[in-house]
């Protein structure tokens, strides 16, 4: 049954895949106990993370771009169709070192969107394709184990942009957690605060290196398992 086989687990899955999924896991525990610790610690300027945000903007001549409120936990992101920053209910409100790390990173976006860097224009024009690949490639995967090779060779051509757009990510998130270090730097958290507000940025961007990982790991996988099916 080759359509089992190319879909089950064998040691392309155990070489490749389980050591990313590992690290992917202890970098979801690693930002979830840098976040929850430092939640709970003030910035001691009991600014919220949307005054934070406002007063880096502006700072950087950027008051064309507005901030709202939206719900959820760490869905906090910049729209840079609408330029607006969307900070979640805890980074909002919050006047912890989270709230103003998480906060700054997001301005450091919309700085990165002024500043025309070029990783994050790159990121956003592959960003739509990304979407298809995530939403069809492994149905289109599966079935090309099923019944065609074409199928899979499409399949992986798809998600092969979703590893791109891993991959296009990292910058454009180390980037703006540098960004947001400098802004918190000039006056913004004390100096004795700058150093926790690192973990928990450098936490965060510990997720998307481990989730790079696992989408590499998955392509190199299935190549390996199309090249397979082709003997």
């Amino acid at each position: 049954m080759p359509g089992y086989y190319g879909m089950g687990m064998d040691y392309t899955w155990v070489v490749f895949v389980l050591p990313a999924l590992l690290l992917a896991s202890y970098a979801q525990l690693k930002i979830s106990s840098a976040f929850n610790k430092y939640s709970r610690v003030s910035s001691e300027t009991g600014l919220t993370g949307a005054q934070i945000a406002r007063i880096i903007l502006d700072r950087n001549g950027l008051q064309d771009v507005r901030i709202e409120h939206i719900g959820g936990k760490l869905t906090d992101h910049y729209d840079p169709r609408s330029k607006v920053v969307r900070l979640s209910n805890t980074i909002y409100g919050g006047t912890s070192i989270a709230s103003a790390s998480v906060a700054a990173h997001e301005v450091g976006h919309a700085i990165q969107h002024a500043d025309g860097y070029y990783p994050l224009i790159l990121r956003n024009n592959i960003a739509p394709i990304a979407n298809i690949g995530s939403r069809f490639a492994w149905i289109l995967i599966f079935i090309g184990f099923l019944i065609s090779p074409v199928f899979l060779d499409v399949g992986i051509l798809l998600f092969l942009t979703v590893v791109i757009f891993q991959i296009v990510t990292l910058p454009v998130e180390f980037n703006a957690s540098s960004r947001a270090l400098l802004q918190l730097e000039n006056g913004i958290i004390s100096r004795e605060n700058i150093k926790p507000a690192k973990k928990v940025l450098s936490a965060a961007a510990f997720t998307y290196v481990a989730a790079t990982l696992v989408a590499v790991g998955q392509l190199i996988r299935l190549l390996a398992q199309s090249n397979r099916r082709r003997r």
